[in-house]
């Protein structure tokens, strides 16, 4: 009887062991917004497991036009896509994790033309949509049930500001409508401008954002996307076509410039276009995507005093025109959507240097354009 207690109490820390949960889930929603100006039908769901960063395809929201940019909610029941073209709409649908299945809710009016972005607020009171042609980003109220309430107002970019590239920046062109860390302002990038505005956000007022500041980048690089490093202390901009990444103080919402480094490899010549910008979970390490005739991810490291960055690696996308990515919640892979090339590849990253390692998978998909995880049921 003796002999039994001992071995019992021997192997009850051992069990424990074995039934501790692991730290991260097994799998996420992976919700994809494209292009369907080709082969796509709509919005694509997909499973991502987490062990082996394998992709399966559950359901497609077919019928809606140019769901380029999604959003998903902070209570994980809704996603809102921009309908990316010259009159200007937001989709809203409900989201079943279980399943993957989108049901659409309505849609409203952006106000402006070609959306190309969106954010929903952590209290889902507000979406904010950046219309890229018509140079404004839009607030528009959200009701209890998801659905979307009419545009409650726009603030846009200064024309009489423009760049000194005349085909590109003939006019304000936003791009993004991100909210910072505490949400108490939003930054929009305008590549017509050369400028990122940051503007107060107050969710439950009428008039929701009151202008702010703005802050330029160097004529004609064109700002696009920003990440915000995970202590909240420093702001990173990709410049779409300055193809480099200027990193701010970001001091509360009064940035001031420390750094910017390129893209490109020396002696560089080509046609180039960054597009997107992403920082790891863990807030080591710094990805940024180029187009052209690179279509590659730079990897950077980040200096934990002062955000600085320092260049690891440059890695072929796998495709063209690597138009968004993202780095699973894990933090063990990073996902390309390669917008011309009609498909996402899955890689391997190494959580001590930073580095892209090797490609896992890979889905062919028609024009994808935003990726964004979600959590499954």
């Amino acid at each position: 009887m003796k002999k039994l207690l001992i071995l019992a109490t021997m192997l009850t820390p051992i069990l424990g062991m074995a039934q501790k949960k692991p730290a991260y889930p097994s799998k996420f929603d992976l919700v994809v917004g494209t292009y369907t100006s080709g082969t796509s039908k709509g919005i694509s769901v997909y499973r991502f497991y987490t062990e082996t960063g394998k992709m399966v395809l559950m359901n497609e929201a077919e019928g809606v036009s140019n769901p380029s940019y999604v959003a998903v909610s902070n209570d994980n029941k809704f996603v809102y896509a921009v309908n990316e073209n010259d009159q200007g709409e937001v989709s809203a649908f409900r989201f079943d994790p279980k399943y993957g299945k989108l049901e659409f809710i309505n849609k409203q009016s952006t106000l402006g033309g070609s959306p190309c972005y969106v954010t929903v607020d952590k209290g889902q009171k507000n979406l904010l949509v950046a219309n890229y042609s018509g140079g404004n980003i839009c607030v528009l109220p959200l009701n209890q049930d998801g659905s979307i309430a009419p545009a409650a107002m726009t603030i846009g970019g200064d024309a009489k500001k423009l760049g000194p590239n005349k085909e590109r920046q003939e006019k304000p062109h936003v791009h993004t409508a991100v909210l910072s860390p505490d949400e108490k302002q939003v930054l929009y990038t305008d590549l017509g401008t050369d400028q990122i505005h940051i503007a107060k956000y107050k969710a439950a007022k009428k008039d929701q954002i009151s202008q702010g500041t703005a802050i330029s980048v160097k004529p004609g690089d064109g700002p696009r996307h920003i990440a915000f490093s995970n202590d909240k202390k420093n702001m990173y901009v990709i410049t779409e076509m300055g193809s480099s990444v200027v990193v701010f103080d970001y001091n509360g919402g009064k940035p001031k410039q420390r750094q910017e480094i390129s893209l490109l490899p020396e002696n560089f010549k080509g046609e180039t276009g960054a597009a997107d910008i992403h920082i790891s979970p863990n807030g080591k390490f710094l990805y940024a995507s180029n187009r052209g005739d690179y279509n590659d991810i730079s990897v950077f490291s980040i200096n934990p005093e002062n955000g600085e960055l320092t260049f690891v690696q440059r890695q072929p996308s796998g495709g063209k025109g690597p138009r968004n990515f993202a780095i699973d919640p894990t933090g063990r892979f990073l996902l390309v959507a390669n917008q011309q090339s009609n498909d996402i590849f899955v890689y391997k990253l190494d959580a001590e240097t930073g580095k892209i390692v090797q490609a896992v998978s890979r889905a062919q998909i028609g024009n994808p354009v935003c990726i964004k995880f979600a959590n499954a049921e």
